[in-house]
C-alpha cells in the first residue's frame, strides 16, 4: 500500500481538523474554493465507535465526499483496544491514513483522558499508537502540542513521539495551557527539525499555529526548508481561499455560502443536522466587504436555510 505522505509536494498544505467545522459539508466548500493537499476529518472518539449507541455518530463523522480524497481520519481516545477496533474498520472506508489527536485542548476531551491529556500519560499514548499501527497497513501519524502545562515538556514529549516511527508528526506550537492566547513558538522550529532529523528522519514534520494563508507558508518554507508541511486552522475563517493566491470577491463568497447551504440541505436528507451550528460558518463568507456585518447579524436571527436564502436574495 502506498504511503500518502511520500507522494505529497514539499511543502504540502493541510486544513487543520476542527470540531464542528471540518465536517464533510464544509470540506466540499473548501475544495470548491481551492483545496489543500490533504484533508483531515473531524475528531472521532474511538470509544464512541466501540459502543453500539455511539457507532452511528462515529461513522457519520467518517463520511467521505468524492472531493475529499486524499483524506486522513483523525481519531482520539485513551483505550488501546478501542483504537485497534476503529483503526481496523478504517481500512475499508477509503482513508489514506490515520492521525491520532494528542493535542486537542478541549476540557471535555481532556477530562476523558484524550487529546492533549495524553501528554500527561506517555506510556498510554505509546500503547495507543502501537495498537493503531498493529491494526492497519495505513500510515499512522500524530497531531500534538508542545506540552500540556509547561513549554519545557516538549523536550521529553516530542522525542518520545518521534521514537514511535510515525509517518508524520504535526506540532501545534503552543502548550495546552496556552490554548490560542499566546503567540505560536516559532523560535522552536529549528530545534524541532533537529530532533526529527536525529531521531526519525523519515517522519514528515508539519507545523501548525498562527499560519493564516498560503503566502505565510511560503515565507516560512523559505526560512525553514526542511519543514515538510504546514497546517492552516483559523485562517480558513478569514479567507476560505486561504490555500490559494486568490482574493475572493463578494459574489464569490456569496456563491460559496449558497453552495454550503445546498450541501447542508442535501446532507440533512441522509443524517439529521441541527441548523444552529450552521451559523458558525456565516462569518467565513460574510466579511471584508461593505455591509457584511449587518448582513451577518440578520442571518444570525434565522432558523432555517430557507430563511437564509430569502435574506440573501434581498441583499
Amino acid at each position: 500500500m502506498q504511503n500518502i505522505w511520500e507522494n505529497l509536494p514539499k511543502p504540502f498544505l493541510i486544513l487543520a481538523p476542527m470540531e464542528g467545522v471540518t465536517d464533510v459539508v464544509f470540506r466540499q466548500v473548501v475544495a470548491k474554493a481551492g483545496r489543500p493537499d490533504l484533508f483531515f476529518t473531524e475528531f472521532t472518539n474511538v470509544s464512541s465507535y466501540a459502543s453500539e449507541k455511539g457507532r452511528h455518530d462515529a461513522l457519520d463523522r467518517l463520511t467521505i465526499a468524492p472531493t475529499d480524497t486524499p483524506i486522513i481520519a483523525q481519531i482520539w481516545g485513551k483505550n488501546p483496544d478501542h483504537f485497534s477496533e476503529l483503526v481496523s474498520a478504517l481500512n475499508k472506508l477509503g482513508f489514506s491514513g490515520v492521525d491520532i489527536n494528542m493535542g486537542c485542548p478541549d476540557r471535555h476531551v481532556n477530562r476523558a483522558g484524550g487529546g492533549a491529556a495524553m501528554i500527561k500519560t506517555p506510556e498510554l499514548a505509546i500503547e495507543c499508537i502501537k495498537c493503531a499501527k498493529e491494526a492497519t497497513n495505513l500510515p499512522i501519524s500524530v497531531k500534538t502540542r508542545l506540552g500540556f502545562t509547561y513549554l519545557e515538556e516538549y523536550k521529553d514529549w516530542i522525542p518520545l513521539l518521534l521514537k514511535q516511527d510515525l509517518a508524520a508528526l504535526t506540532v501545534h506550537l503552543r502548550t495546552r495551557k496556552e490554548m490560542s492566547k499566546a503567540p505560536a513558538h516559532y523560535e522552536l522550529i529549528s530545534e524541532l527539525i533537529e530532533l526529527r532529523n536525529e531521531i526519525s528522519p523519515n517522519t514528515k514534520l508539519i507545523i501548525n499555529g498562527d499560519i493564516k494563508d498560503k503566502a505565510e507558508t511560503e515565507k516560512l518554507h523559505q526560512k525553514y526548508p526542511e519543514i515538510d508541511g504546514f497546517m492552516i486552522g483559523r485562517g480558513i475563517f478569514t479567507n476560505p481561499y486561504c490555500f490559494t493566491d486568490h482574493t475572493p470577491t463578494r459574489s464569490e463568497l456569496m456563491e460559496l455560502l449558497n453552495l454550503h447551504l445546498d450541501l447542508f440541505d442535501k446532507s440533512c436528507k441522509d443524517q439529521y443536522r441541527s441548523f444552529e451550528p450552521l451559523k458558525h460558518f456565516f462569518k467565513i463568507y460574510l466579511n471584508n466587504f461593505p455591509g457584511a456585518s449587518n448582513l451577518r447579524a440578520k442571518l444570525m436571527e434565522t432558523h432555517s436555510t430557507a430563511e437564509v436564502r430569502a435574506i440573501l436574495k434581498q441583499n
